[in-house]
């Protein structure tokens, strides 16, 4: 009998070695929920994951509070309605590696992507579009982008100014004046196995002195705690995405069987917290580059300290159908051909819905509200500047909501320039190379509080005309 259970144990030994795993090694569990409300949920992404992070942004707008847009596009860029008539292909293929990565302009119209968002809302298969004036957005398109052209970018932002209105302006923060690649960019310089800021290749993580994870989960949720520059208290942990893919295995979805999030102490041991979902673009998932966007991307060191909960979906290549040969997330309606994939029953955004509901399945009915007042807004601070732009965070004065922003410029006399709501406020239409001043206030109940220090910041110059990006100079 021991010689059986010996020869059983060799067996799966040799088996395990085969495979590359650890016969002893845990299977990676589900996710478990904390004291997240889904209604203080955002999403940003790179590339695949922009186009991605746009679709689940508007799908589901009264969860997500924000959503970070690096070199993608608009909403139903690809668009995806029936088989092409002339050439019997799948024609949004065509289209997204045409006019959606490449332009021109003309081939982006704006009332196409409306028009279809505005008929879905209305067939209640996304939710109702009035919950964009209240997203933050954040844009960003470096000027050596070799893969992704400016005007898909520009699309998106005429996207979001559409349902943002005069009112809501001040909540889109659109960054080109930045020399990067086709890239998430980071602050790091010199790191092993990442690219210098003009690249426009693998892992598709440029180092630019820019910190985007950080100024995106600043320009959504207002000023937050600087990470920490020790070791990390939280972690990173797997999970099983089969879980959150039924009744499809992954596979039929070009979703990894591996997903990850990073889990801050803090959240770990009850205190309330908030999610941030972050996609990769293609060729960034774990089977291509390892963990290198989970662990390299910056979002961990802010959650960290900041109580922010950070998901990282994975997808997976796929050469079979659904045919996914980069593992891209699916913003042409790769996986069943249909124009759902833009709505609430598209198969990857009710994937990344129920990981979400999973996170959020802890959160506790709200504390009694601490009681509001007129404070001075703390920490008012320049977050990003482009030429003509200037973003803004502070933190948030408890139980307000509404904030006055004023400006003086060369002059030196302040104007207000307008109401938010939230604690940042992106301005645009600056004088390049121009110092302001900038001063908040709460509003509460009609009535302006008193006035925050200033906030000094300086616009940049025009990035230089790039005819042939990924060899242009690096203006900053």
């Amino acid at each position: 009998m021991r010689a059986a259970v010996w020869r059983r144990y060799i067996v799966a030994l040799i088996v395990a070695a085969a495979i590359d795993v650890s016969p002893l090694a845990a299977e990676p569990a589900g996710l478990r929920g904390y004291h997240a409300p889904i209604g203080e949920s955002s999403i940003s992404g790179i590339s695949s994951g922009a186009f991605m992070a746009v679709q689940f942004g508007t799908a589901w707008s009264s969860v997500i509070s924000g959503v970070g847009v690096v070199a993608g596009g608009p909403y139903w860029c690809a668009k995806a309605d029936a088989l092409d008539a002339v050439t019997g292909y799948w024609g949004p293929i065509w289209r997204a590696t045409g006019a959606c990565m490449k332009g021109p302009a003309s081939d982006l119209d704006l009332r196409d992507f409306t028009a279809k968002a505005d008929a879905k809302a209305a067939a209640g298969e996304i939710d109702a579009l009035s919950n964009l004036g209240r997203q933050k957005i954040y844009l960003f398109h470096g000027y050596n982008d070799a893969i992704v052209d400016k005007a898909a970018t520009d699309a998106a932002a005429d996207f979001y100014r559409h349902y943002l209105g005069a009112a809501n302006r001040g909540n889109l923060f659109y960054q080109t004046a930045l020399g990067a690649g086709h890239s998430f960019v980071v602050t790091k310089e010199g790191a092993p196995g990442l690219n210098d800021c003009k690249a426009n290749t693998e892992p598709y993580i440029d180092q630019c002195g820019y910190d985007q994870a950080g100024i995106i989960l600043q320009h959504i949720y207002g000023r937050l705690n600087r990470p920490n520059p020790a070791q990390l208290a939280g972690s990173v942990k797997s999970f099983d995405q089969s879980l959150y893919t039924k009744p499809h295995l992954p596979d039929a979805l070009s979703l990894g069987d591996t997903g990850y999030v990073f889990i801050p102490q803090d959240c770990e041991q009850g205190a309330p917290c908030r999610v941030h979902v972050a996609l990769h673009g293609c060729k960034q998932d774990v089977g291509d580059i390892g963990r290198r966007f989970v662990d390299e991307a910056g979002y961990n060191a802010w959650a960290d300290t900041n109580r922010l909960i950070i998901l990282y979906p994975q997808t997976k290549t796929s050469p079979f159908a659904p045919g996914n040969p980069q593992a891209c997330w699916d913003w042409w309606s790769y996986v069943d051909h249909e124009d759902s994939y833009v709505t609430k029953s598209g198969a990857q955004i009710r994937a990344i819905k129920a990981m979400l509901d999973a996170l959020t399945a802890g959160a506790a009915a709200p504390a009694n509200a601490t009681e509001p007042s007129l404070s001075v807004p703390q920490w008012l601070t320049v977050i990003d500047t482009s030429d003509t732009g200037v973003d803004l965070a502070w933190s948030p004065v408890a139980g307000v909501t509404t904030y006055r922003v004023s400006r003086a410029g060369p002059d030196g006399a302040f104007q207000k320039i307008g109401d938010v709501t939230g604690a940042s406020f992106a301005e645009s239409g600056l004088t390049p190379q121009t110092t302001y001043r900038w001063r908040v206030s709460a509003i509460l109940n009609g009535t302006e509080g008193p006035s925050s220090e200033d906030a000094i910041g300086t616009t940049q110059s025009p990035p230089p005309r790039c005819n042939n990006p990924g060899s242009c100079p690096i203006a900053r």
